[in-house]
């Protein structure tokens, strides 16, 4: 089987795919798109991913697109192979359900944030056309483009954003707690950790960590996560925001010392 994806190394969307990929060992070409240069809007990518984003899956010849639909068809077609869905239909039903929560509320919120704080100095280098134009260029993203303008989210913006991720973190404290842990689903990792996974990681990275300072069971679940065999190789260097932003690694240095002397 040759396998073929085609991402971007700080899309959330396509860590979910990498880690699974890697979950259940399977050696892939990768193609690395440059979002901010449009690579995922040419020509050749479009023939391959109608709507202009990450990730692409292609095996064999044939494509498969959206992350959560190449989690389910690796699943599919590798059902034996480091398993990520019950096999039992009411739990494989939860599951799918937990990623429906995972995708309708933290995975949009999660970019309000992160182009507030990591991709907005690139959009106010732009003209204003130039910013029109990309946004008309987007297929998925041209209202949220368009909403965010060359100045960023306002305030009531962000703060919806920040309550929706906040909702997720209570209810992933709700399933650790009712399942027992340490997974969302109990003893074993499923898809909707991988899916969740990315989101929590951003959180993280960009200092929004204190959303669970009450919630200590997402603390551990994520030292968990980190600590699994295909997080370094899904979280290679360069996917994470302050490993690409010089500002946000500042951010984050500045508060980890703030952090020092508070607990001094």
């Amino acid at each position: 089987m040759a396998f073929t994806l085609y991402n971007a190394p700080q899309s959330t969307c396509s860590q979910r795919v990498r880690y699974l990929l890697h979950a259940k060992g399977l050696a892939f070409a990768e193609h690395r798109l440059d979002l901010f240069r449009g690579d995922q809007l040419k020509p050749d990518y479009l023939a391959i991913n109608p709507n202009g984003v990450v990730p692409a899956l292609v095996h064999d010849g044939r494509t498969v697109i959206d992350s959560a639909v190449i989690m389910e068809y690796l699943e599919d077609i590798l059902p034996d192979v480091a398993p990520s869905r019950p096999a039992e239909p009411h739990e494989a039903a939860r599951m799918r359900a937990m990623i429906r929560f995972i995708d309708e509320i933290p995975t949009p919120a999660i970019r309000v944030p992160s182009y507030n704080l990591a991709f907005l100095p690139h959009f106010r280098s732009m003209s204003e056309e130039e910013f029109q134009a990309l946004a008309d260029s987007k297929p998925l993203r041209r209202e949220f483009l368009l909403k965010m303008g060359r100045t960023g989210f306002p305030k009531e913006e962000m703060d919806e954003a920040l309550g929706r991720l906040r909702r997720a973190v209570l209810r992933m404290a709700d399933w650790l707690e009712e399942n027992g842990g340490p997974w969302l689903m109990g003893e074993s990792l499923t898809q909707a950790d991988i899916a969740v996974m990315p989101v929590i990681v951003r959180m993280a990275d960009i200092n929004l960590d204190t959303a669970w300072d009450d919630r200590p069971g997402i603390g551990r679940w994520l030292e968990r996560i980190r600590a699994s065999a295909p997080f370094a190789a899904t979280y290679y260097h360069g996917s994470l925001l302050t490993e690409k932003y010089p500002h946000l690694a500042a951010q984050r240095a500045g508060t980890a010392r703030d952090e020092t002397r508070r607990s001094a």
